[in-house]
């Protein structure tokens, strides 16, 4: 009795199928970003450059050293000694992890990687906005993009010093590269911040609840309210009482003025963001189409043009390929299209 053969269930892949969707993917919900072609080889190792041995940079480097991000890691820092120390100090736990090989070098020895991220810059104060931060760190960029570009033309650049979105603008000018490969790590800690905040008030996991700061890393960043959820169950809808409407305001004064309190009690964040950046990271070198609210260029959404700050974007190994093409309500796109402006009133008072 000869055989029935089974017909491929729709959706799911076949061996034949080599993992392509049964199914044309629906581009209408998003902004595609001009991406090139640069015919990666899935086969060599992965090397990242971190550029800042600082409080950040440094827990950058620990939580992807846990992730096994890289094959190479090279850290970069103008402070020699201090730089040497602190590769030791990671190179003394490598029996404990997954191998990477670290070493301390320049930019030079950086050559070829995959991922440069760069945290270093003037430390943010006690009181002191991110935007006040500005004209100082656009020095650093001037002499160290060129670098970047010489010594890593094929990488995805990822700022991560503030003022990130005006300092990921002024990167990327200066770099000529792409717009898709030079992102900022946006609002990703901010949103990581929001989403806890919110999961202690609710009781549960931060990773079960869907909520996202957007908008400019700083003062006028925004709450995305209309689409935070639970299960797909709305935490603000429209007739919230007012005191519950109270308490989810506060959970976002908390989330925008964390780094001040944080600064203010220990001189400086670096855990969280530490592990925020790893995330991104892992969503370009693992290629995984992860919707991250980093910091990209925004052209001809929501009245916004040539400013980078934060919508949901899909995050994979070109760097941002897709904004998300989000709904807002009046009052959020007024809120983003103010924090835009705040950024754009910068970004044009800076000499770069």
């Amino acid at each position: 009795m000869q055989a029935t053969k089974r017909s491929p269930i729709i959706g799911y892949p076949t061996r034949s199928s080599c993992a392509k969707p049964a199914w044309p993917m629906n581009d209408s919900l998003f902004q595609h970003q001009p991406i090139p072609d640069l015919h990666l080889d899935p086969l060599r190792p992965l090397k990242g450059v971190i550029v800042g041995a600082g409080q950040v940079g440094m827990a950058c480097a620990y939580a992807m050293v846990i992730k096994n991000l890289f094959d190479e890691l090279v850290i970069v820092d103008i402070n020699r000694d201090k730089l040497d120390g602190e590769v030791m100090d990671l190179q003394h736990g490598m029996s404990f992890v997954e191998p990477t090989t670290i070493t301390a070098g320049t930019l030079a020895d950086g050559a070829g990687a995959d991922i440069v991220v760069i945290t270093a810059g003037a430390a943010q104060q006690p009181g002191e906005t991110r935007l006040a931060l500005v004209q100082r760190n656009v020095k650093i960029l001037q002499s160290l993009t060129p670098e970047v570009v010489a010594h890593c033309p094929n990488a995805i650049v990822l700022m991560v010093a503030n003022p990130v979105d005006v300092l990921t603008y002024v990167a990327w000018k200066l770099s000529g590269l792409p717009s898709a490969r030079v992102i900022g790590s946006g609002t990703v800690l901010d949103t990581g911040r929001f989403r806890y905040l919110l999961a202690q008030k609710f009781g549960v996991d931060p990773r079960s609840l869907h909520a996202y700061i957007i908008g400019e890393h700083g003062d006028s960043e925004v709450p995305f309210w209309s689409q935070a959820t639970i299960a797909g169950t709305p935490l603000a809808p429209p007739d919230l009482p007012a005191t519950e409407k109270a308490a989810l305001d506060d959970i976002f004064y908390q989330v925008k003025n964390a780094a001040y309190e944080i600064i203010r009690r220990k001189g400086y964040t670096s855990y969280a963001i530490g592990l925020a950046v790893a995330q991104i990271v892992q969503a370009i070198a693992r290629d995984q189409n992860r919707v991250l609210t980093v910091s990209s260029l925004i052209n001809g959404m929501h009245g916004i043009d040539d400013v980078y700050l934060s919508l949901p974007a899909v995050v994979n190994r070109m760097g941002v390929t897709r904004v998300m093409k989000v709904k807002l309500s009046d009052r959020e796109r007024d809120s983003l299209q103010q924090s835009a402006a705040t950024l754009r009133s910068v970004i044009d008072q800076i000499q770069f």
